[in-house]
């Protein structure tokens, strides 16, 4: 009885190339999430400082723009003069 036991390993077929494909892009995705999730807890101190950055830039950007008197007030006021004198 203990002849006719089989204890070689079963055969196993080589996996096809579509196999293979689908294998290694499922490690890839798996891959990709944990990199999408790590990004996400763990924040960068470089992404902070350049919202900073950009924040001072365009308040200085609006400041300059303010400064500048702009054409349509001096078209108005020539306009008041005109009927004025009507």
């Amino acid at each position: 009885m203990s002849a006719e036991l089989d204890l070689s390993p079963p055969e196993v077929p080589e996996p096809t190339l579509l196999e293979s494909l689908l294998r290694y892009g499922l490690f890839l995705g798996a891959l990709f999430q944990l990199i999408c999730i790590l990004a996400v807890i763990i924040p960068t101190s470089k992404g902070h400082e350049q919202e900073e950055t950009e924040a001072v830039d365009s308040k200085a950007a609006d400041q300059t723009k303010k400064a500048k008197p702009p054409a349509p007030q001096i078209r108005q006021k020539l306009k008041k003069e005109s009927k004025k004198k009507r």
